[in-house]
């Protein structure tokens, strides 16, 4: 390193959650399925062979350190970028230095953060090279890649979804960051519901944990040469908590809200109209699945239901949130309760497949309109029955091909 480089490394206050970021695949917690024993990770990483891989999960679940361990057990050429930051230049550099390395023996992981940020263009630009093995890609994503990775791409890359850190892992991740601390500073007392309240904040997040950790730490209490952490020291530098809520979580929560309407469980539904409305999420766009809810679930069981559902959607046009959140809540578990019938639903359906597949047939001559001057002569209309002059008369109105089909 030049002197610059080595002053900007001395002045650096690294974060804890970097400091203590694992060095082998042993001291990897959390992720079990993906890294256990036989695991098929790690026994194609046992035979060097590489492969293209989108680590999918919640932030700080280990990402961006399960790709650096996967360089180092291969003993590959590690080139980190940000999609944030990065493009085609970039891309185009990380080639090169790629094809160098292989002309020395040596491959190359290109590690892409935040690869959901690239452009459609931008992902393109990797094809060729992660097809003709100049590069090995590992890009890492909290989205889901389904939706927000080229199909081309995701063709030749694998998948592995990471797991939020579970509360056992992230207890001993949290130990590990005091055992740091009070070995670098001094020693630290906590009270027992100190790692409970950690847990729970992080949300299986490892770095928003140990991020706490060190800023409780130094906000703890300091005398006689021991320091001594609260709940209520915690609470002090903690802000709100953010609802965690993806994309994928837009359409996973959309679809467990319709969900516990359609089962008429109003504690369920009214839970994911809160973690909705926390969220952020455009509160006509929750009123919307109520009306769809109240029309395809409840139907003509409770034909008022659809008329609460408008209701709802149209106060919360004129009042907004945080108030708009009471007629949500009114109509949700009314919606919720009422009687189910999804016999309209399932009957436009059958008919709309019906049209679709070649049964595509016009009405019966007399149900044809004869309100024109030249409808008589082509037979339209005649032998019509008014409905209301003779009720119990029978006739048909189906198209004549379909005239026994039923629908309901």
């Amino acid at each position: 390193m030049d002197l610059f480089t080595q002053l900007e490394e001395i002045n650096k206050q690294t974060p804890l959650a970097e400091l203590l970021r694992p060095k082998n695949l042993d001291d990897f917690l959390g992720q079990s399925n993906v890294v256990a024993p036989n695991s098929p990770l790690l026994n194609l990483l046992k035979t060097q062979r590489l492969f293209s891989i989108i680590l999918w999960g919640t932030p700080g679940c280990g990402k961006t350190t399960l790709a650096r361990l996967i360089a180092t057990k291969v003993n590959a050429q590690f080139i980190e970028l940000s999609a944030v930051t990065s493009g085609i230049k970039e891309i185009k550099e990380t080639i090169e230095q790629a094809r160098e390395a292989l002309r020395a023996g040596q491959k190359t992981i290109l590690f892409i953060d935040e690869i959901h940020r690239y452009s459609k263009t931008q992902q393109d630009a990797l094809l060729p090279h992660v097809e003709n093995g100049t590069i090995f890609l590992i890009g890492s994503t909290t989205e889901n890649p389904s939706f927000q990775v080229i199909p081309a791409l995701l063709s030749r890359v694998q998948v592995i979804r990471l797991n939020p850190i579970n509360d056992i892992s992230m207890e001993k991740i949290i130990n590990r960051g005091f055992e740091y601390l009070e070995k670098t500073y001094q020693p630290i007392r906590y009270e027992e519901d100190v790692m409970k309240f950690i847990i729970n904040n992080a949300r299986g997040d490892a770095r928003c944990a140990l991020n706490l950790v060190e800023n409780a730490y130094f906000a703890s209490n300091f005398s006689n040469d021991t320091r001594m952490l609260t709940v209520d020291i915690l609470e002090s530098i903690t802000q709100k908590r953010n609802t965690r809520y993806s994309q994928q979580e837009h359409y996973d929560c959309a679809s467990a809200f319709q969900k516990s309407l359609r089962g008429s469980d109003a504690d369920a539904a009214i839970y994911y109209l809160a973690k909705m409305i926390e969220a952020g999420e455009d509160p006509r766009f929750i009123a919307r699945r109520l009306i769809v809810c109240a029309a395809e679930d409840v139907g003509i069981a409770d034909p008022n239901a659809m008329n609460i559902a408008v209701s709802a959607y149209k106060a919360v046009e004129l009042i907004g949130l945080p108030e708009g959140r009471i007629p949500l809540a009114n109509a949700v578990v009314y919606v919720a309760n009422a009687p189910k019938s999804n016999k309209a639903c399932v009957a436009i359906d059958k008919a709309l497949t019906d049209i679709e597949n070649g049964l595509d047939f016009p009405p019966p001559m007399h149900l044809r309109d004869s309100h024109y001057k030249d409808a008589e002569k082509y037979g339209f209309g005649k032998g019509y029955i008014y409905t209301h002059d003779a009720p119990n008369v029978e006739q048909q109105f189906m198209p004549d091909e379909l005239k026994d089909k039923k629908y309901l």
